[in-house]
């Protein structure tokens, strides 16, 4: 198992430099290179028994998020040292990492037994501009906001955050979370007000942001070397009162689809974590989200979002579908950057032609 543990954390390099991270790109490959058995934490990564990748238990996340973690909170100023804004040399690199590997072996070890949980704030903008689109067709009015896999809810406060759109700022004057995608090729949505009337989320190991422990979590997953990601997620912590419900997002939301919404727009929303669900929780959501849909009007619409991961690139997929008596709605709306950087904008309908975000 070791050479494809080795092979993920190259994988994961590369992607890390896809996502505008060279620490990281060059971080996870030297890991990948030199880490051994001589210590329990590289014994343990090597010997994994699961998936090691990106597209399963995210080894090289884990492990990333671990020394982040060490580097964040204090706890190893050495390593820290060899961390950015420092450029380190590899060799120098890796000696504060290896140092680390034994130094803090049980903490690392813990922090390696759960999966990484990444709740990046700029997606929400992609989120925002499928709401924009909805109101659009169904009219001005409240939103109540659903999320699935929300981990600690940042996104869940999307009506406080403002949009960038061709330099004009959509959203409350003001907002510590300002979001400024790239946005790609000739389109572009009609942003309007949205106003919340309720907002909840649902996640099988929910993060408390107000929770130390689960605040370093949410920071240490960001990279290093991307700290406008780090002042924007402790932003938006700041804003959130709650944490999401624990549980599986199957039957919270066929609960949560029961309370009858008029006069309102229901949206129900992931982003990067519908892949993550098992497949019967998969199929159950959308049973749920059919039979819902098939009960909507037009004075209660029903709205699914979708930003994942489509088998096509660049980045992710951003599809809606809605509700609102008669046949639904189903239309690709375009696609963004995995962390949110840039959105292509090409409102479409379900089956037609994929526009290239390349070449948009």
């Amino acid at each position: 198992m070791s050479q494809e543990v080795r092979a993920a954390f190259n994988e994961q390099g590369r992607a890390c430099a896809r996502l505008g991270s060279p620490f990281m790109a060059r971080l996870m490959p030297l890991i990948g290179q030199r880490l051994s058995a001589d210590s329990l934490v590289g014994a343990r990564c090597l010997s994994w028994s699961g998936e090691p990748g990106p597209s399963g238990d995210s080894v090289p996340l884990r492990l990333g998020g671990a020394l982040h973690g060490l580097v964040l909170d204090g706890t190893a100023p050495s390593l820290a040292s060899a961390y950015p804004p420092t450029v380190a040399s590899d060799d120098a690199l890796w000696a504060e990492v290896e140092r680390a590997l034994h130094l803090h072996q049980e903490r690392i070890l813990a922090w390696l037994e759960r999966p990484p949980q990444t709740n990046e704030v700029r997606r929400a903008a992609a989120v925002i501009a499928g709401i924009w689109w909805a109101l659009g067709q169904v009219g001005q009015r409240p939103v109540v906001l659903s999320e699935l896999g929300a981990s600690a809810g940042l996104n869940l406060q999307l009506d406080r955050f403002s949009v960038m759109v061709d330099g004009a700022t959509h959203g409350p004057a003001g907002s510590i979370v300002d979001l400024r995608p790239e946005w790609r090729g000739p389109g572009r949505p009609e942003p309007c007000p949205i106003k919340v009337a309720d907002r909840r989320g649902v996640d099988l190991s929910p993060l408390d942001a107000s929770d130390p422990a689960d605040a370093l979590r949410l920071q240490a997953y960001i990279w290093p070397d991307q700290p406008e990601r780090l002042a924007r997620t402790r932003a938006a912590m700041t804003l959130v009162s709650a944490p999401p419900d624990a549980g599986d997002a199957a039957p919270w939301l066929e609960r949560r689809l029961a309370e009858a919404t008029p006069g309102m727009l229901h949206v129900v929303y992931t982003t990067i974590a519908a892949q993550y669900f098992p497949e019967a929780t998969q199929a159950a959501i959308a049973h749920s989200l059919a039979r819902a849909g098939a009960s909507a009007t037009a004075d209660a619409p029903l709205l699914h979002l979708a930003l994942e991961a489509d088998g096509e690139t660049p980045g992710a997929g951003l599809s809606a579908t809605l509700w609102s008596g008669g046949e639904p709605k189903q239309s690709r709306l375009g696609r963004a950057d995995f962390h949110g950087a840039w959105i292509s904008w090409s409102p479409q309908a379900a089956g037609s032609p994929v526009q290239s975000a390349t070449t948009a």
